[in-house]
This record gives C-alpha cells, sequence and structure tokens, in this order.
C-alpha cells in the first residue's frame, strides 16, 4: 500500500502532528496509568481501522512490557478476563468516544459513572483527551493511507 501524501513530509500535516504529539505528551504526564493510556490508543485504532496507530502501539505497550495475552485480546475485551475493572471502564469510554456516531446519546451514564467510579478528575480529564487525540492521529493515517507494519518502539520518542 502507498500513502496518498506524506504527513511527515508536508509542512501543513507535520506541523499540525507536531501538536498533536505535543497533546500527546500531557496525558503521558499525568496520573492516568500508562497501560491505560497504550490500552485506550489500540482500541480506538482498531475501531477506526488504523494499522499504522495499532501496529504502533501494540509494539510500544509490548516494549514495555505489556503481555501478548492482553494485546491479543484489547478487541475482545468485554469477554476477556485479564483486564482490571478500572481499565474496562476506560476501554468503555474509548469504544463509546470513538464511535460518537453509532448512538443518539454518545458516551452513556453507566460508563460515565464507571470511569468516575474507577477514575479521579485528573485521570478522567486524561482519559478523554487521550480518546480525543488518538482519534485525531487514526483519522489523518486512515485518510493518508499510512503503511503499517515497519514502525520500531520508541521511534517517535521525544
Amino acid at each position: 500500500m502507498e500513502p496518498r501524501i506524506n504527513l511527515f513530509a508536508n509542512e501543513i500535516a507535520a506541523k499540525f502532528t507536531k501538536r498533536l504529539t505535543n497533546a500527546g505528551q500531557v496525558i503521558g504526564q499525568s496520573a492516568l496509568p500508562e497501560a491505560t493510556y497504550e490500552l485506550v490508543k489500540i482500541r480506538a485504532s482498531q475501531i477506526n481501522g488504523c494499522g499504522f496507530c495499532t501496529d504502533m502501539h501494540t509494539k510500544d505497550a509490548a516494549a514495555a512490557g505489556e503481555t501478548q495475552v492482553r494485546l491479543n485480546l484489547v478487541a475482545a475485551w468485554r469477554e476477556a478476563t485479564v483486564f482490571t475493572e478500572a481499565e474496562r471502564a476506560a476501554l468503555a469510554l474509548t469504544e463509546e468516544g470513538t464511535r460518537l456516531a453509532d448512538t443518539h446519546q454518545g458516551v452513556s451514564d453507566e460508563t460515565w459513572a464507571q470511569v468516575q467510579k474507577h477514575y479521579d478528575d485528573e485521570q478522567i480529564g486524561a482519559l478523554v483527551s487521550a480518546i480525543a487525540v488518538i482519534n485525531a492521529y487514526n483519522r489523518l493515517n486512515v485518510i493518508a493511507r499510512t503503511p503499517a507494519g515497519s514502525y520500531e518502539p520508541g521511534m517517535f520518542s521525544v
């Protein structure tokens, strides 16, 4: 697959991507557990069909010590027993926040209540921001047809 546009070589896209990266750094510096942050990025990327981001975040998660079993089960998290209740709340929020057009209510009150049960205000702010940022990245890469498979863990580390 050939990309439609090289997001890194295009001046406007590169500037925009740099700002998204800076936004992601704010989330990474929050009290949100790193494993949860990676699970959120993986699940949104799977839903959006973003091979580039799915490749990147599964590899980064594995390099950070995430188990292969958990990585294999992110797409089927509802049936899996390997995720904590807090992670399940974050994954539910990720799905509902990514599939906004699939329901008239957006994020359900039930899901929001579960998120509030497991995360403090700072972590919730980070979760909401993480979902927004990864969805933006997914859209950039899917529209551009950025190919997947060649990412090396940490290759975009700042």
